[in-house]
């Protein structure tokens, strides 16, 4: 395969999937904006934190003066001043997707190219707040036709590995990075831990990595900070922990490696970390610091995206 067609195929994965994750944590921020009137007493910064979560405050805070349900919703959806926003990032997966149209199937080309057209149609003066939820049920329902079509029906060669590779890199990032501003940035100075505030974050969370119901059927038990951590970080029976992400691109990795005969960086770096998970307990994580263990995670997860680019996608 040559390089450039697996640069697309994993660049259209990776904007699908980042889509997805966008309108998640637009879900969750205005879950939390919509938060019982008993627990407004309390000064709460959700609409904030979605810019956190999607690693977009800085270049918002250039455009924006000030933070409101508005603005965010249109950086993060619809602004071509982001090119992650949601718009902007199916644009992106079509162009990816046209470059390698004899690479994808026939349901595939029309999963994401319907999913173009009917996003067009939306816009910031057409999304109020109060109606966010239809928009973004759309942009997951789209991302889920594609991925499903693309594990339904491409064939278990290069072109469906270097797809994958962007679905996991692009998954592991965001579960590490909403995990990661809920416990150090999002519950308010004032609120106290453990109380129904917290509980509702929790809540808001896991329901944004369909993960509320796989809590319950693991854990038995009322939601706890740890007991969330270890399902969303050390557990690979949990299609969206860094686990199982990272167990899928080791898989994949060496799945190309063997299909080319070689072995590289990338191959390296996917077992060191994916070995790390297995090896960790959460109390060990919770020891060294929950905050410090997921930045090095975003950190690790960043350089084995270059290593793959450096290593198949040049």
């Amino acid at each position: 395969m040559l390089s450039r067609d697996a640069d697309s195929l994993y660049w259209l994965s990776r904007y699908i999937e980042r889509a997805e994750n966008t309108a998640r944590i637009l879900d969750v921020a205005y879950r939390m904006a919509s938060m019982p009137i008993s627990y407004n007493g309390v000064d709460t910064n959700e609409w904030e934190s979605a810019l956190i979560t999607a690693g977009a405050l800085e270049q918002f805070q250039e455009i924006y003066d000030e933070v409101t349900p508005e603005r965010v919703i249109e950086f993060l959806a619809f602004s071509e001043d982001n090119p992650s926003s949601i718009q902007c990032c199916f644009d992106t997966a079509r162009q990816n997707a046209r470059s390698v149209r004899g690479a994808l199937t026939s349901e595939m080309w029309e999963s994401i190219n319907s999913a173009w057209l009917d996003l067009r149609i939306f816009n910031a003066e057409k999304i109020q707040v109060e109606n966010l939820p239809r928009f973004l049920h759309l942009v997951k329902e789209k991302s889920l036709r594609y991925d499903g079509s693309a594990l339904r029906t491409m064939l278990r060669n290069d072109a469906y590995w270097f797809s994958r590779l962007g679905v996991y890199i692009e998954r592991a990032d965001n579960t590490a990075r909403v995990l990661d501003v809920k416990y150090h940035v999002l519950l308010p100075r004032d609120a106290e831990v453990g109380g129904g505030i917290d509980y509702y974050q929790w809540a808001a969370i896991l329901r944004s990595v369909s993960a509320l119901v796989s809590y319950q059927w693991v854990y038995h038990q009322n939601l706890r900070p740890w007991l969330v951590a270890d399902l969303l970080i050390l557990r690979e029976e949990m299609p969206r922990s860094l686990a199982a992400c990272y167990n899928a691109l080791t898989r994949h990795l060496d799945d190309i490696s063997q299909r080319y005969g070689t072995s590289g960086t990338a191959q390296r770096m996917a077992r060191a970390t994916h070995a790390r998970l297995a090896n960790r307990t959460i109390d060990e994580i919770f020891q060294h610091g929950l905050h410090e263990f997921l930045q090095e995670f975003i950190a690790e997860n960043i350089r084995l995206g270059i290593a793959i680019t450096n290593q198949y996608l040049c």
